[in-house]
């Protein structure tokens, strides 16, 4: 930093001065630039116009509209207003704070306009959006007889935002012979690929005669930014012809496709280049590494590439945790987190907001409360990430109450915000206030409703049963243009589907444009869950001739269907093809549908052979459904066997010691029985009694076991129900 004091000036003139602030402005130093004219004046030196440029950009930069106001003051006291490089910093002053009025003002009224002047006005309006206001000047300019330049062109260029803008410029760049300007022509090749438009992009890059870094980047990135690595490949086999090494942009762009695609031979391949070419040192590029090998599942590497870092930033740390909590880790990332802690590492708001999504993840509110406390002591201002991250925390824990305290104490709400209160309320099974605050957010923000909305309430809707709200819902998912979704369209099938309109569902599902494992599984769960086995056969059998791999998602929606159908050899078929035909590797949960799917149709001691055959670890929730085969179909020997594994597994659940009480007095052992109650009630466990409930005309009804509390109408309607199912039997 350079401390200006008047003796170290070898020469106290204006020219001195000048010579000074201009150098400080060039390098971005604009305090100094500052502190050096109030020396200036100090020193009794009166500034020229070649003083005041570089000072107006420096309140521009530093927001500084007061002292702007005044130096134009003294511009227009001194005279200096005609000075074209002073006028046009003034019209760029006013721009930057959004005063185009101003800035027009100070145009229009000076005497003399050259390039530079209509230039900077031209800048003011495209950076404000308005480019056909931009358009309208520069018809103007050449009418007046001024020729734009390049930077005339490049000022227009950084307002676009529509093809039919660009396309138009572009030809405006060719006809002024702009063309071979290799800055214009990258940043013509930028918005192509800002709008969606690589293809354009690629002919235009083709056809340039001169080509430097930042054109081979903006192409790599482009094609990074619609996923087309193969692409990529091919321009780095080009750079390589042409003798080019590619530097920290291209490999980085390189780097997130790869990560994008899960393509984990690409990324190492990168990796290799990027240590040979000496980039390994690049801290972006490190952090790009870990990011890639994340996403790819191997945090064991992206270990490696952290442990490589001497002096570790909290951007590398943040990206662990991250990286971490999305595949799952929520434990390692704690972990990692107590080691940034330990190295001095200053937290930033991401990492507040990844470490405390490891804790929503865990379910802890212990943990999530003590890492909110801990950036509250130590002075960290929370913004909007890091509550979004809280609210979602506090929601995830159950303690709605806190989520709401922290929502209603916002300065600023963004969509994420709205989002994780409306579907905290949601999953905890509050959805009249989910429904409110949605309605709020609706009529009395600028906010629009979008998928994560959508798919909140419909899964909230599909808990409930509550198909009048459901269809709400998907009136206001048609009606927001979010349709063509396939995650909205999916809770959309889901949503029907739990509330028993099958129809309508299959109608919902055919309308869906990129149907996914997610979309057929749910379906085929939907069919099972309604006994219609065989239907959800059929959909399976339509998933496999549409050239889709199944994975554990469909293997499980399979299984569960046939589980719920009695379809015992077509169960036990499909878990033998799912390694055989697919390579997919049974998880617990596939193998607890195997178990299910054999006590169901009373093949209670193969289920149990079964599980001693596959579960590495003991489940005291199969050995449940197992417990409760046995009992069912008299099956002692096995049943005492399996009461003595769960007693073994000390049991933290109060259906587990239900279980065992029934068994017990199912075999005559009264003993046990007491004991089971009197182990359920030490640990202070309570059975909640059996319930349903019912939703009708917009309100929900729940019925419990025993219970008398219902209307009469209700009470004689379930009388008459029961009387009826008897005389079926």
């Amino acid at each position: 930093m350079i401390i200006i004091k008047p003796s170290s000036l070898l020469l106290n003139s204006t020219k001195t001065f000048n010579s000074l602030i201009n150098h400080l402005s060039s390098h971005g130093n604009h305090h100094q630039v500052l502190s050096t004219f109030t020396s200036m004046l100090a020193n009794r030196v009166l500034p020229d116009a070649f003083t005041f440029p570089s000072l107006l950009k420096a309140c521009a930069s530093l927001h500084l509209l007061s002292f702007g106001l005044s130096l134009h003051q003294q511009v227009l006291v001194n005279g200096f207003s005609s000075d074209s490089y002073t006028s046009s910093s003034l019209v760029n002053l006013y721009a930057k704070f959004g005063f185009l009025i101003h800035a027009r003002k100070v145009f229009d009224e000076m005497r003399e306009r050259d390039v530079v002047h209509w230039t900077a006005m031209i800048g003011c309006y495209s950076r404000a959006g308005l480019v056909e206001e931009a358009l309208s000047l520069v018809n103007e300019m050449r009418f007046q007889g001024i020729k734009p330049g390049p930077v005339t062109l490049l000022e227009m260029l950084s307002g676009v935002k529509e093809i039919t803008e660009l396309k138009c410029l572009h030809a405006f760049d060719i006809v002024h012979g702009f063309d071979c300007d290799v800055t214009v022509t990258n940043s013509v090749l930028n918005l192509y690929c800002k709008c969606d438009c690589v293809g354009d992009a690629k002919v235009l890059f083709d056809q340039m005669e001169r080509r430097d870094m930042v054109s081979w980047n903006t192409m790599v990135a482009g094609f990074a930014f619609v996923g087309d690595m193969s692409e990529i490949l091919k321009l780095l086999c080009r750079m390589s012809d042409v003798c080019l090494r590619p530097d920290h942009q291209t490999f980085g762009a390189s780097l997130s496709v790869s990560g994008a695609m899960y393509d984990l031979d690409l990324g190492r391949t990168l990796h290799c280049q990027i240590v040979k070419t000496g980039f390994d040192v690049d801290m972006h590029l490190r952090t790009a590494l870990m990011t890639m090998y994340l996403k790819c599942g191997e945090e064991e590497a992206s270990f490696r590439v952290l442990r490589m870092i001497p002096e570790k930033d909290v951007v590398c740390w943040t990206v662990m945790i991250s990286g971490l909590v999305r595949l799952g880790k929520a434990e390692k990332a704690m972990d990692v987190f107590g080691e940034m802690l330990h190295s001095g590492t200053e937290l930033s708001s991401e990492a507040i907001a990844s470490v405390v999504a490891a804790c929503a993840q865990l379910g802890s509110l212990d943990l999530g409360a003590s890492v909110h406390g801990y950036a509250l002591r130590q002075g960290y201002k929370l913004d909007t990430l890091a509550l979004n991250s809280l609210i979602t925390m506090y929601a995830k824990c159950g303690h709605l109450d806190k989520s709401l305290a922290l929502f209603e104490q916002m300065n600023e709400r963004d969509l994420v915000s709205w989002n994780a209160i409306i579907s905290g309320h949601a999953q905890n099974g509050d959805l009249s206030n989910a429904l409110l605050l949605f309605e709020e957010m609706k009529f009395k923000t600028a906010h629009r409703v979008d998928s994560l909305t959508a798919v909140s309430l419909l899964q909230a809707c599909s808990s409930a049963g509550a198909l009048r709200v459901g269809r709400l819902i998907h009136c206001v998912v048609i009606r927001s243009f979010i349709r063509n979704c396939t995650l909205v369209d999916t809770a959309l099938v889901d949503m029907y589907l739990k509330c028993g309109y099958l129809d309508v569902a299959r109608r919902c599902f055919d309308s869906i444009s990129r149907k996914d494992c997610v979309s057929w599984g749910t379906l085929i769960a939907g069919y099972g869950f309604h006994g219609r086995g065989e239907t959800a056969m059929e959909v399976y059998a339509e998933f496999l001739r549409s050239g889709m791999e199944p994975n554990h998602l469909i293997f499980l929606a399979v299984l569960s269907s046939c589980s719920h159908n009695g379809m015992v050899q077509h169960g036990l078929e499909t878990f033998s093809s799912m390694v055989r035909d697919f390579g997919v590797e049974p998880s617990h949960e596939h193998l607890a549908c195997v178990v299910d799917l054999l006590c169901r149709a009373k093949r209670v001691e193969e289920a149990f052979m079964f599980y001693k055959d596959n579960f590495t670890k003991p489940s005291i929730d199969v050995l449940g459904i197992i417990l409760d085969a046995c009992r069912a179909n008299g099956e002692t020997e096995v049943e005492d066997v399996v009461c003595r594994d769960m007693i073994e597994l000390k049991p933290v659940d109060a259906g587990h010691y239900v279980r065992l009480a029934h068994s017990f007095a199912t075999m005559k052992r009264w003993e046990d029985v007491s004991e089971s109650w009197k182990q359920m009630k030490s640990l202070g466990l309570k059975k909640l009694p059996g319930w349903s409930k019912i939703e009708m005309n917009g309100r929900t009804t729940t019925f419990f076991m025993n219970h008398t509390s219902h209307s009469d109408e209700a009470a004689s309607v379930l009388k008459l129900l029961s009387k009826e199912m008897k005389q079926i039997k």
